[in-house]
């Protein structure tokens, strides 16, 4: 596979891990049960919003990226986005915790590209095992928009580019 464009079938067999909140576990540092998400099949009903970031809890990642998904996803909701998902080459456990630490509970997905296999089969990786920082808007299957940072920075995968494709 290669790297996806507009227009593209969201492609099958893409699978990623989280955990999901739980009110009881609802301390950074209480783990909870990783499960599968299989994106595949969850993006062919929904528009989703998948951000990919290097990994959690770097100063880019978090306090630009992810920061920016977190205070406008009022504006995706009201552009139709039914899902935000953030991935990252992180575990599930790393992801959840990362979650726990800005205040996300189920409004935002953050999830686990383990290894980076998705990434890896659309050629959006930094290094060997780190997934890129990308965006993809999915909307019922179809590829709208698929941008991969050109250097670094937070252009073309930040929340403003984004909604203005929406």
């Amino acid at each position: 596979m290669s790297a996806l464009k507009a227009g593209d079938d969201f492609p099958e067999g893409v699978a990623f891990t989280y955990v999901p909140y739980n009110p009881e576990q609802s301390a950074v540092t209480a783990c909870g049960v990783p499960v599968k998400y299989d994106a595949s099949k969850e993006f062919k009903d929904k528009k989703v919003v998948l951000v990919s970031v290097p990994g959690a809890f770097t100063p880019t990642c978090q306090n630009t990226h992810v920061q920016g998904y977190i205070e406008k996803l009022s504006q995706l909701k009201a552009a139709g986005v039914d899902q935000v998902i953030v991935i990252a080459y992180n575990d599930a456990w790393v992801m959840a915790a990362w979650a726990k630490a800005n205040g996300i509970k189920d409004e935002i997905i953050f999830a686990s590209d383990d290894g980076a296999p998705f990434s890896t089969s659309i050629g959006w990786t930094m290094g060997p095992v780190r997934t890129a920082r990308y965006a993809i808007v999915v909307d019922h299957g179809k590829v709208v928009y698929a941008e991969k940072e050109p250097e670094r920075g937070v252009t073309v995968s930040g929340v403003d580019a984004v909604l203005a494709k929406l």
